[in-house]
């Protein structure tokens, strides 16, 4: 029996990669910047390092990353500030119910952990989670395997015992390429054949993960 699982925040837990994507083109607007898309959908599950990366092979080495960043930032923390933060449906029910199930809980999210801690604390949730690995505090970032490797090295748990629950193409590769079973709950990005060949299981939301886990 599988009693081990590690979530991906944005996307899953959160419905901050809608927010993101909004924000980001409202940022590009305001610097007068054209056809980020590519690059936007591309950097989903990537930790800041690697988007930045990206964002520099894609469109130069005089790309303002750096300030579109900071106001990228901005624009998400005062939509979070006037909306609150956009928590996605299930979460609260499937965290109580793998708390009183006595499951391993973790959090493998290519965030900084500055912001994913806020995220927690706002949402109230840090305290279900007992390992929390973050963008920055490792090397590679999805869709390498590192995050996800670390996260069951902590828990002290076999990859192939444990699922993850992931929304991005970059996460699911990088969970499967840890040896997890890959649980997935679509957010922006539908998976395509190859990605569907990855996952263990596909649901609409977070409640039928719960279903699942209940009757499984």
């Amino acid at each position: 029996m599988i009693n081990t699982i590690v979530f991906d925040m944005d996307g899953v837990l959160f419905d901050t990669e809608k927010l993101f994507m909004e924000c980001s083109y409202q940022a590009a607007e305001q610097m007068q910047l054209s056809e980020i898309e590519t690059a936007l959908k591309s950097s989903i599950g990537l930790n800041h390092r690697d988007t930045q990366e990206l964002f520099l092979k894609l469109y130069g080495q005089d790309f303002p990353y750096e300030e579109f960043q900071k106001n990228l930032r901005l624009l998400m923390a005062e939509r979070i500030e006037s909306e609150g933060l956009p928590v996605k449906k299930g979460v609260y029910e499937l965290l109580a119910y793998l708390k009183k199930e006595n499951y391993n809980i973790a959090l493998a999210s290519s965030s900084t952990e500055k912001s994913v801690l806020s995220h927690l604390v706002r949402a109230e949730i840090k305290s279900y989670f007992q390992v929390i690995v973050c963008g920055d505090m490792v090397v590679h970032s999805k869709p390498n395997p590192e995050i996800y490797q670390m996260a069951c090295d902590k828990l002290k748990v076999a990859p192939n015992k444990a699922f993850a629950i992931e929304d991005s193409p970059n996460g699911i590769k990088s969970a499967h390429s840890a040896g997890m079973k890959v649980i997935m709950v679509p957010d922006l990005i539908q998976p395509s054949h190859e990605i569907l060949q990855l996952l263990s299981q596909k649901f609409d939301s977070l409640l039928d993960v719960k279903d699942f886990l209940q009757n499984n």
